[in-house]
């Protein structure tokens, strides 16, 4: 347990920009529905839904709240802008989306991005537990998509 020397509790306001961002186009579709909006439907999986919200909010926490002592200061490195262009690709998907285009390559661009997204910046920050969390939460929200809207 010596890599937990490594954290501390603290707040990382970048943590939550990301978190934000990413959950921006959510907060608009739960305000404004799309015209094809098949994400409205009832899921097949609510027990892998539950399971994945709960490494989403384990994800967001540590991201915001676990701090690893050895990180090195913000900047663009490679990780981190691998990360903008995942939530780029992420809103390209909301786009299509919005535009009627529901088919799978826009739900799996609405699914893996975003939490490649929080890998990235998981790893740029050196948050391995925001890192492992948001892995299981990613292998969640691929089952939701494939059962619910890929392999229907």
């Amino acid at each position: 347990m010596e890599w937990l020397s490594k954290y501390r509790f603290g707040f990382d306001f970048s943590g939550l920009v990301l978190f934000l961002l990413v959950m921006l186009p959510n907060f608009i579709w739960f305000a404004v529905p799309a015209q094809n909006d098949v994400l409205r439907a009832e899921s097949a999986t609510p027990i892998v839904d539950t399971v994945a919200s709960v490494f989403q909010v384990l994800t967001i926490a540590c991201l915001c709240f676990v701090i690893n002592k050895e990180r090195s200061q913000l900047r663009f490195s490679p990780l981190v802008i691998a990360a903008i262009v995942c939530v780029a690709v992420y809103y390209a998907g909301w786009a299509s989306y919005y535009l009627g285009i529901a088919n799978s390559l826009v739900i799996i661009i609405l699914t893996i991005p975003p939490c490649l997204a929080f890998i990235l910046f998981a790893a740029d920050r050196k948050n391995i537990p925001a890192a492992l969390f948001a892995t299981v939460f990613v292998v969640c929200h691929l089952i939701f998509a494939m059962m619910n809207f890929i392999s229907r």
